[in-house]
């Protein structure tokens, strides 16, 4: 890799019209008109002029030396192409380089001062070209640069689907990290600069979400391998540089019948109209059950489905419904913009991908209470509590209006806790509740701490608590007690529970 590479590349990423190389100055980038130092080494005459030997083709570098200056052209792998614009080669060397489809547009800059930095240490040594990369060897996988024509990121994404691992995580000056069953492994690769970083994330980043990054320092995105998988990523900065975190989304749904959902939760995919929520916390597999229940609407009933999502996570063909996928950000400017606009779209059922804000839940509320049957999402433990989280959403003064249409309007809470395997792998506990007037009418009254007791009478009509839910798995030896104890939340009543079932709890218990 010639080392200007590295500065073209932070150029694409910033979207910056121009890079300039001047003796004893600092690389400067033109970024919406505003120079930005990119560095604060400041290169001599002589490290310019290697920069460019490094790279220019060896007539180019001949008519340098007799006319003094020239423009060639120059690509950095599978980005755009730049050109590059050298004055002045047997005295003081400048460099300018400027992406060709800027110059096709003839845009016009106007420089004013600004002191962003794209990074404060140099990138790297300019007298030599950095070594090569070294081939490692991640579960028979080389990783060297990816398959021909392929960004060579993909490699990473192959041995995360290779390994059953649910997420990679990729930060500067550290080694890439998957999550395999719930735990943090390092894979065997090289550790990451943040320029190198930038190298292997550049070749996948939209470049709406680029800009997006440039301004807020984060973005959200997903990216496909044909036939292997989607990911969905986030990219951010601290205070090392950047980072970024995929999650593994399977190009193959998995179906009700699959995950083994009870009948009562396939019987909310019924409903006509209401409220269906599935929480948990972040990584406990809300949208792989989301997305079999929309499977299961989509295989049984001639319907519309609108889905809201950031990002487009499983995508949904066509079967026996009509679906619409729209992305935050790329489709839409938000969730609460697309679910007020979902109300004129005809809908039959609604799937919002994360109930963030408390205008997004009202919609969402009153979507479901004029005839829509919508599925979301919420970040609770327990599925009574979701209750109380929606609540306290609003304003004092707001909540007993709001205690009333979700008595009217929810149907059932599906909560999902994600426990180890034994023998590897993971395994959903799922807390359920349904609606039924003794829960309708403990929501309205404010009383929903009592919830709890109505599920456990209600158990033969498909309601679960979590507690339950972990003491089935124990007894199935699908995870231990000691897995049951950690995810519980009421921990002393489970203990209770095993004892009287004559497991034995684990030492220290």
């Amino acid at each position: 890799m010639a080392q200007l590479d590295k500065f073209i590349a932070a150029m694409l990423t910033r979207s910056a019209s121009e890079l300039v190389l001047a003796p004893e100055a600092e690389p400067t980038l033109i970024v919406n008109g505003k120079p930005a130092s990119l560095t604060s080494r400041k290169p001599n005459v002589s490290q310019i002029r290697r920069l460019i030997a490094e790279i220019a083709p060896k007539e180019v570098r001949v008519a340098f030396t007799t006319d003094g200056g020239g423009t060639f052209e120059y690509r950095v792998g599978n980005l755009d192409p730049v050109s590059m614009t050298v004055s002045d080669w047997a005295g003081e060397t400048e460099l300018r380089i400027r992406p060709l489809a800027a110059l096709r547009a003839d845009d016009a800059i106007a420089l004013e001062t600004d002191d962003m930095l794209v990074h404060d240490g140099p990138i790297g040594a300019l007298d030599a070209p950095p070594p090569a990369p070294p081939v490692r060897d991640l579960g028979g996988s080389k990783i060297a640069g990816g398959s021909a024509g392929s960004p060579p990121i993909d490699e990473l994404f192959r041995v995360l689907v290779k390994t059953g691992s649910s997420d990679l995580h990729m930060s500067s000056e550290e080694i890439p990290m998957i999550r395999k069953d719930g735990e943090m492994v390092r894979v065997d690769y090289r550790r990451l600069n943040p320029e190198a970083l930038w190298e292997l994330l550049l070749p996948i980043i939209p470049q709406s979400n680029r800009e997006q990054f440039d301004a807020e320092g984060d973005t959200d995105f997903a990216y496909e391998i044909k036939g292997l998988a989607r990911f969905r990523a986030n990219l951010f900065r601290d205070r090392k540089g950047v980072g970024a975190v995929f999650r593994t989304i399977p190009a193959d749904i998995l179906t009700t019948e699959q995950l083994g959902l009870s009948q009562a939760i396939c019987d909310l995919t019924k409903l006509t109209k209401g409220l269906v929520l599935v929480t948990g916390p972040t990584g406990s597999g809300k949208s792989t059950t989301l997305c079999a229940l929309v499977d299961l609407i989509n295989r049984t009933r001639s319907d519309h489905i609108i889905t809201i999502e950031d990002p487009i996570e499983f995508v949904h063909e066509n079967k026996k419904c009509l679906v619409n996928q729209r992305e935050v950000g790329v489709h839409t400017q938000g969730f609460k913009r697309a679910l007020r606009a979902a109300l004129r779209e005809d809908p039959d059922i609604v799937l919002v991908g994360e109930m963030r804000d408390l205008e997004t839940i009202a919609i969402a509320i009153e979507t479901a209470e004029t005839g829509h049957l919508v599925f979301g999402t919420l970040h609770t433990s327990t599925a009574y509590s979701t209750i109380d989280r929606i609540i306290d959403q609003f304003p004092p003064d707001q909540q007993e209006q709001i205690r009333v249409m979700l008595s009217e309007s929810l149907r059932g809470v599906i909560s999902q806790t994600l426990c180890k395997k034994i023998g590897g792998g993971r395994v959903a506990a799922l807390e359920v509740l349904l609606s039924n007037p003794a829960v309708a009418n403990l929501i309205r009254e404010g009383k929903t701490f009592q919830i709890p007791s109505i599920m456990q009478t209600n158990r033969g009509r498909g309601m679960v608590l979590l507690n339950e839910a972990l003491l089935e798995l124990v007894q199935k030896q699908k995870i231990t007690a000691d897995e049951a104890i950690l995810k519980a939340v009421d921990k002393p009543t489970l203990k209770g529970m095993l004892k009287n079932a004559n497991i034995p709890l684990p030492e220290g218990a």
